[in-house]
């Protein structure tokens, strides 16, 4: 049973490691990842469980085991509230300072959305009679439950795509996205970025700094030239400055950056939040890239998580709903047979 379980924790491990080798860029890393950690839990338990009578005769390992178990529980039982609640109050902060905006107000929305499928459809799916309406809940749920997997899915990949173990990574650009202009004024996240990107050129003392943004509505002059101007105040070496002015979004960004380009090893900088989906384009454009974030305001981080994720999902929506059609053919044949 041991050398089982252990040759499962050696392949997610050897798939994992794959992933994140070839390309880590898409939902398997978090897969792989998240695989690796049901294995490993899975290698501990038996492991536990082939000591069992070793671990019943020492109290203090019982002891020890018995207030882990404990916390474990109390965590699993106090997550999910506690996982709303920070959304609710976020959302609301979010609101307060950034406006009243659908845009704004995603956070609160998925709070209350959370609360209603956990709490509420449940007691409403059964009181369902009607075969039809019963099947359709029941694929509606499978739906919710694949999209709220895919999100924690999301949340792993895009963690594990700001991971970097070397500061030199021999680039030959670094590209930083632009964000929008107040006037001809940078934003303290356009700041953000900025700094974040030269501070990556500063460990790679070979690459260029391609400034990406065109000019926008409310926009005195185009993004990449403002952000030019405030690297080259921050002390950033002229020749190593390239501009790229015509963009309006981030496809663009990247379509447009690319002509500048000197070599193939690019790094793509924007905020923590956007780096992955910024990378997930670059991986359709056939362009290779890893990914910097810059920090965000914990409370702006979680509406903006759930912005790039709907994001993610207007790029992949033919992907999702033909996974959510298969799954719901068996639901589809039995209430066929029922009725």
């Amino acid at each position: 049973m041991f050398v089982v379980v252990s040759l499962f924790l050696a392949a997610a491990s050897i798939w994992f490691a794959a992933v994140m080798i070839k390309e880590p860029r898409s939902l398997w890393s978090g897969a792989s990842f998240l695989f690796l950690l049901l294995q490993l839990a899975v290698w501990l338990m038996t492991i536990l469980f082939m000591n069992s009578e070793k671990i019943m005769n020492n109290r203090f390992v019982m002891l020890v085991l018995a207030i882990s178990l404990m916390l474990v529980m109390v965590v699993l039982l106090m997550f999910p509230a506690a996982f709303i609640g920070i959304f609710f109050a976020e959302g609301i902060k979010n609101i307060r300072r950034e406006g009243l905006r659908p845009a704004n107000a995603l956070s609160l929305l998925f709070a209350a959305g959370l609360v209603v499928y956990l709490f509420i459809w449940p007691a409403i799916v059964a009181q369902i009679r009607n075969t039809w309406l019963f099947a359709f809940s029941v694929i509606l749920s499978i739906a919710v439950t694949w999209l709220l997997g895919i999100f924690a899915v999301f949340c792993f990949s895009a963690l594990l795509n700001l991971i970097h173990m070397k500061k030199n990574r021999h680039l030959d650009q670094v590209v930083v996205l632009g964000s929008g202009l107040m006037g001809d004024r940078l934003t303290p996240l356009l700041k953000g970025r900025i700094d974040r990107g030269i501070q990556v050129l500063g460990y790679n003392p070979d690459a260029i700094l391609i400034l990406s943004g065109g000019q926008g509505p409310g926009e005195d002059l185009p993004e990449g030239q403002a952000m030019a101007a405030y690297a080259l105040e921050q002390g950033v070496d002229r020749d190593r400055v390239r501009i790229e002015d015509k963009s309006l979004n981030t496809e663009q960004n990247l379509l447009y950056s690319r002509q500048l380009f000197q070599g193939p090893k690019t790094a793509i900088v924007t905020n923590r939040y956007h780096v992955f989906r910024a990378l997930v384009l670059a991986c359709m454009q056939g362009m290779p890239a890893i990914g910097y974030g810059s920090p965000t305001k914990w409370y702006f981080t979680l509406n903006a998580i759930l912005r790039e994720y709907v994001g993610y999902l207007k790029l992949t929506w033919k992907r999702q709903l033909l996974v959510i059609a298969v799954l719901s053919v068996p639901v589809l044949m039995l209430a066929c047979v029922s009725a």
